[in-house]
């Protein structure tokens, strides 16, 4: 992964951006900024407006209000001077024409193309590339667009759920060419559902609700602004939730029966913002937890934590 100075000039700026359809917000004063070499991950639940996002930064759809910048010009201008490859979830390949012809094709376009063979191999598409497009499998597609995203010597780079359909092995090995664009000074920008990959990949995740920017920052900045760490464990026998929830620095907590190996007692889960300090005053209520576990959140759950969070403000 790279860092990047937050004094480097952007890439990309959204300054009060807002995208409308009809009495629906999908991008309501959005403000970001993207730099140099950031892999940067977007995330979001459906309807959060990842993708009118993306198509407002590809030029696709024109903002309502506020302004879109990359390279400090328009989404426009920066992708005429082919300074910005794209790989789209939506949108067709050509039919009829092999793999090696669209790569091809791709490359003539773009105003600082690579040699086909290489970006043929580079994307891991050799074995495919006399095949038909429309005879591709949704794997071999997704690498083919990679391809395309590619085919030339851009310098912000947009994905948009780019692994899907991809096998194991192909997703990591689309990764490892990814950390090769950003150690060359490339922007990688992707939405993505595999939060996992976000935790691995992004040194830095962007999560947005409803159209707004809800938490930016790296994967474990994330994670500690949704809670810290989880804890779990067991009591038996009747108990009292009231102590239990008066336990200090829980952000939730959840009760149910059934804990003990024996089917009776109850299984307790909390999370906590300070997880020394929650055990401690545990103990100082005189309870004894049996299987008791103390791990960190992953992306996933202080994904959901934070988005659940802002649900139950705005209900």
């Amino acid at each position: 992964m790279t860092t990047t100075a937050v004094t480097t000039t952007p890439v990309v700026g959204f300054d009060q951006v807002s995208k409308g359809y009809g009495n629906v917000r999908a991008v309501d004063g959005l403000s970001l900024a993207l730099y140099p070499g950031e892999t940067v991950a977007l995330l979001g639940p459906n309807g959060a407006g990842k993708s009118t996002t993306l198509d407002l930064l590809l030029g696709l759809k024109h903002p309502d209000s506020g302004t879109v910048n990359v390279f400090g010009t328009s989404p426009r201008e920066a992708i005429v001077a082919g300074r910005v490859g794209a790989m789209l979830q939506s949108g067709g390949l050509m039919d009829e024409v092999t793999v090696a012809e669209l790569v091809r094709l791709a490359c003539a376009l773009h105003p600082k193309p690579y040699k086909a063979a290489d970006v043929i191999a580079r994307a891991g598409i050799a074995q495919i590339a006399d095949r038909k497009v429309n005879k591709l499998s949704g794997g071999q597609a997704q690498r083919v667009r990679f391809a395309l995203a590619t085919a030339g010597d851009s310098d912000l780079i947009v994905l948009d759920e780019p692994t899907t359909g991809m096998d194991v092995s192909a997703r990591q090995a689309f990764w490892a060419t990814m950390r090769e664009q950003a150690d060359q000074g490339r922007t990688v920008l992707f939405a993505t559902h595999y939060l996992e990959e976000a935790d691995a990949i992004a040194d830095r995740v962007l999560v947005l609700h409803r159209g707004r920017l809800l938490a930016d920052g790296t994967s474990a900045e994330i994670k500690a602004k949704a809670g810290g760490r989880r804890i779990s464990f067991d009591l038996e026998g009747a108990i009292e939730e009231a102590p239990l929830r008066g336990l200090p620095f829980l952000t939730s907590i959840s009760v149910s029966r059934g804990g003990s190996a024996a089917g009776a007692g109850h299984t307790i889960r909390i999370r906590s913002s300070d997880a020394d300090a929650t055990v401690h005053a545990l103990y100082g209520l005189g309870l004894y937890p049996r299987n008791l576990e103390v791990a960190g959140l992953g992306l996933e759950q202080a994904f959901v934590a934070i988005t659940e969070a802002e649900e139950a403000k705005q209900s």
